[in-house]
């Protein structure tokens, strides 16, 4: 039997549960059992917690048939537990290291304990927060062992499930079980802290107590919270039956109508609409249960409750207005009417912002308002075909709008009908985001298409690399973020880190990448046309040189010396490169493609393209890898600088591993390595191949030519249903043009 079983429901969760099994799992005292219950969540949840139980005895997966919330799977959870000692861990926080350890050298120095409570810090998105506030009471407690009674100072200890160590028998015996709703922790950590006879503290930071930037019911408002009331009847129902508890209600009273009242001034729980029946509610409660001769607290607090007591809502009202008005103070209302100043664009931009969007108006951008591209292009190609009544305009830079596509409507960044457009569009499309003037407003609709898979930190992750994140405003991207309405994924790796990295409340589009639909509807004919107009003689074998971006080189050179690769090869192959979007042309390739040694693709504006056409792709830490995978082609990464660009600009998986899944196939880390995996035959081994298809397995799942379809109807025409996703083994990428 286990010293400690730690119970930890998990629903939705996918971008933070591996950090928090891991931290259980990594702790220094393994005599443990990790109950984890999928609470019927619908990402890919359930399938982290069976990959966690297969490689680790300690780990038991119990999946739940329907969605029954945070309580009750705790209960589940509960019901399978063996351990001396019971913990619940919330599945979006994680354990500080060396906890368990100094849990159980806590308890073999003083005994057993019925609840042994230990300190939390919480996480916010841009860093750890201060001491908690009950740091000092458990400081204060030092080694000792008390009933409530006896420190009824104790009551304010932070009410929830996961800062407590239980010891099971006395959980188990006392009947305890989480009610459904919100706010379920309450009436049980009161329950359990009247009745224990032995209390003990330790004064150790063990939780890291996520702020979830969205995400978190409890700041989702609307009605849910009122199932704080269903909750403190059931904890004065629980009083009403054990007469020796009589000592506890004056105090319990008190937390509940603090607690009640604490939730009813968040406008993040509460709606403005619901307020005066929350506070009768409470009022309600009050009358019900007030203990004789209960005394009214002094402060703040004893004003709200007396409010409450007499039923006043305006004395309430009142006091808060007060309250807020000392809080915000004159230098915060001249900054309010300084940012509320900066959003008063362009006249025109507000008298148009006054008129309804218009549901027939879509406006597209990608790059930052280069040539149309990307995903926003594929989306848009099959907008006009399934949604012909949703007329698309693009976004373009003035120096570029020459150059776009005819039959393609556009305008130009910052001209009059660019600010007409974009007041009255209904639907935005990006794969960046669009310019901090413009104002999202109540009926119109962000998509944003990203534009590749993260091997990369982006966003908030990139906050711990200060060479990546230089120039980044945070807070200006989370603004950004809230725009969005649906992010597009290709796949569930993709979903995962976009949620970290961009919190916010859209809703994942797990659709594939509509850019990559063209590598499945192309043929023969297809790449052969795309070759000649490329000037790729029949025959030779193409290889494609795509690196990415280093944000510690000032300017672009190549990794590798071209001309020496290219002439090494001979002309059974030619080298095209693609430098990336943030690198200028250097004399040195303009000079090798002049010669004919290399062919300078980097202005070609369709990157799908050059995939077609190349045998091979050759890059490095490019997001291209992972949708050439589609292709089912060989990969060589060149990685010559792993180190330095993991640890400047940090990534989320090591490319170079060589374990499925991570590597795309051969890999090479000099010039001669290089050549020497082409002059082998290496590069399309059978060993490469078999890397490509776990790759591709792991990082293709759901592009299969008809990504753009499942986004124009779900974005466009609101349906919830589309192509279904066409298995792995079933798909037919474009016919490969490798040569012998």
């Amino acid at each position: 039997m286990p010293r400690f079983s730690i119970v930890v429901p998990v629903f939705k969760v996918q971008g933070y549960l591996r950090e928090c099994l891991d931290s259980v799992l990594e702790q220094s005292y393994r005599d443990i059992e990790v109950i984890a219950v999928d609470d019927c969540s619908p990402d890919s949840c359930g399938a982290i917690i069976d990959e966690y139980a297969a490689r680790d005895a300690r780990v038991k997966a119990v999946h739940l048939p329907e969605n029954v919330g945070l309580g009750r799977a705790r209960n589940a959870g509960l019901r399978q537990a063996r351990g001396d000692y019971v913990l619940f861990l919330d599945s979006d926080d994680s354990y500080t290291p060396g906890l368990l350890e100094a849990l159980a050298a806590r308890l073999d120095a003083v005994g057993d304990l019925d609840i042994l409570v230990f300190d939390h810090v919480r996480t916010y998105w841009w860093g750890k927060g201060g001491r908690s506030q009950a740091a000092d009471l458990i400081e204060r407690a030092g080694t000792d062992v008390f009933r409530l009674e006896e420190r009824p100072e104790y009551v304010h200890l932070f009410l929830v499930a996961w800062n407590k160590a239980f010891r099971r028998e006395f959980f188990v015996g006392q009947g305890f079980q989480y009610a459904p709703g919100l706010y379920e922790d309450a009436p049980v950590t009161h329950m359990a802290m009247v009745t224990a006879e032995r209390i003990g503290c330790l004064n150790r930071v063990g939780i890291e107590y996520r702020q979830r930037r969205q995400g978190a019911i409890t700041k989702t408002p609307g009605r849910k919270h009122f199932d704080i009331f269903t909750q403190y009847e059931g904890l004065f129902a629980f009083l009403a039956e054990r007469p020796e508890l009589a000592w506890a209600a004056p105090m319990l009273f008190e937390r509940a109508v603090f607690h009640m009242l604490f939730t009813l001034k968040r406008p993040e729980r509460v709606r403005a609409a619901d307020r005066r029946e929350f506070f009768d509610r409470t009022a309600d409660f009050y009358a019900r249960h007030v203990p004789a001769g209960f005394t009214l607290p002094g402060g703040p607090t004893g004003v709200y409750m007396r409010a409450v007591a007499k039923r006043l809502y305006r004395a309430y009202q009142a006091a808060q207005l007060a309250a807020r008005a000392k809080r915000v103070g004159p230098n915060k209302v001249v900054r309010a009417k300084n940012k509320a100043g900066k959003r008063a664009y362009a006249g025109l931009y507000t008298l148009q912002r006054r008129r309804t969007p218009d549901p027939g108006l879509a406006v597209y951008t990608s790059y930052w308002d280069r040539l149309p591209s990307c995903n926003p292009l594929a989306v848009f190609e099959k907008a006009r075909e399934l949604a012909p009544q949703v007329h698309g305009v693009w976004v373009v830079r003035k120096e570029l709008a020459g150059r776009v596509p005819d039959g393609i409507d556009h305008v130009v960044r910052d001209s009059r009908r660019y600010w007409e457009v974009m007041a009255r569009a209904r639907y935005f499309v990006n794969n960046v985001d669009f310019p901090d003037h413009v104002v999202k407003r109540p009926g119109q609709l962000h998509l944003q298409t990203h534009h590749g898979t993260p091997l990369k930190r982006m966003g908030l992750d990139q906050r711990a690399y200060p060479a990546a994140a230089r120039g980044t405003d945070f807070d200006r991207l989370l603004e950004h973020v809230d725009r969005w309405d649906l992010s597009v994924s290709s796949n569930q790796y993709s979903t995962k880190q976009w949620e970290r990295a961009y919190p916010g409340s859209y809703a994942s589009l797990d659709t594939g990448y509509p850019r990559n639909d063209r590598y499945y509807g192309a043929d023969a004919e297809d790449v052969a046309a795309v070759r000649a107009r490329l000037g790729i003689a029949p025959g030779r074998t193409a290889l494609l040189y795509a690196p990415t971006h280093r944000e510690y080189r000032t300017d672009w050179t190549p990794s590798f010396d071209l001309a020496r690769v290219a002439k090494v090869l001979g002309d059974d192959f030619v080298l095209m490169v693609r430098t990336h979007h943030f690198d200028d042309l250097t004399p040195e390739l303009r000079g090798l493609a002049e010669q004919g040694a290399v062919l300078d693709v980097s202005r070609h504006p369709c990157v799908e393209d050059l995939c077609l056409a190349a045998d091979a792709l050759v890059s490095d830490y490019s997001s291209l890898t992972f949708d050439y995978a589609n292709l089912d082609r060989p990969i060589v990464i060149y990685a010559d600088d792993w180190e330095i660009y993991s640890q400047v600009r940090g990534v989320t998986f090591d490319l170079l591993s060589g374990r499925p899944g991570d590597t795309p196939g051969a890999v090479a880390t000099t010039e001669d390595e290089l050549i020497d995996t082409f002059r082998s035959g290496r590069w399309r081994g059978s060993e490469a191949a078999a890397l490509r298809a776990a790759f591709r397995a792991r990082f293709c799942q759901y592009d299969d030519g008809h990504a753009a379809e499942r986004v124009v109807r779900r974005f466009f025409l609101g349906q919830d249903a589309g192509p279904a996703v066409v298995p792995l083994e079933r798909r037919t990428p474009a016919p490969s043009p490798v040569r012998g």
